[in-house]
């Protein structure tokens, strides 16, 4: 299992700066990881640090509280997705989800990938801390109706982040139809192996160079 392959090289944190940005690419580079995971602002900055490598770029929508507005959350993955980003992880509307406004958390998450176009993957955020099992349920369904490719764990800036319980739960319901992405305080080689044994296809972390072994 060539772990690097798996691994979103995260850096979210709003205090990141031009040099953090440009060392999270270097390092995306060197060890080829499946892609950088950055705020929109740094899209443009990513993009080019990572042009001509096999890296690709991946930004955020609706990030971290997923309580956007729908026209924004549209806003925001049609201007990544002219920027040439490859990937958008959005935040579901929570909000709606508990309320049970099933149409309301269809139609966001279908907005932004009719914004996206079809060459461009598309990740669900349902943040699991905050849900019960019937709505992690209920997430994954209704992300799958709405033409999403990948369910996500969590933003990791909320309470918890993701367990390899809540992975099994989400490939259980998705199946074949969609990927998993787990992300949220994985942090070693050995929490990364778990999560990747029950179904994730892709590992979201700001530990990356931990888990593959070079610090």
């Amino acid at each position: 299992m060539e772990l690097a392959r798996y691994i979103d090289h995260t850096l979210l944190n709003p205090e990141a700066t031009k040099r953090d940005l440009v060392r999270l690419c270097m390092e995306a580079k060197e060890h080829v990881f499946f892609s950088v995971c950055v705020n929109p602002t740094n899209a443009a900055l990513a993009l080019r640090e990572t042009s001509g490598s096999e890296v690709r770029v991946c930004s955020v929508v609706g990030f971290p509280l997923g309580a956007s507005k729908f026209e924004t959350k549209r806003y925001e993955a049609t201007e990544l997705s002219k920027l040439g980003v490859h990937e958008l992880d959005m935040v579901m509307n929570i909000g709606a989800l508990k309320s049970g406004d099933w149409d309301e958390v269809v139609s966001d998450i279908h907005g932004v990938v009719e914004a996206a176009g079809p060459n461009r993957v598309v990740k669900v955020i349902i943040e699991t801390c905050l849900l019960t099992m019937q709505e992690k349920v209920r997430a994954c369904e209704l992300s799958m109706k709405a033409g999403a490719n990948f369910v996500k764990t969590s933003t990791g800036f909320s309470t918890a982040g993701a367990t390899v319980d809540d992975v099994k739960l989400m490939k259980r319901i998705v199946g074949g139809s969609m990927k998993v992405k787990a992300a949220g305080g994985i942090r070693t080689t050995e929490q990364a192996r778990k999560m990747i044994d029950a179904g994730a296809d892709r590992i979201g972390t700001s530990r990356s160079l931990a888990i593959i072994g070079n610090v």
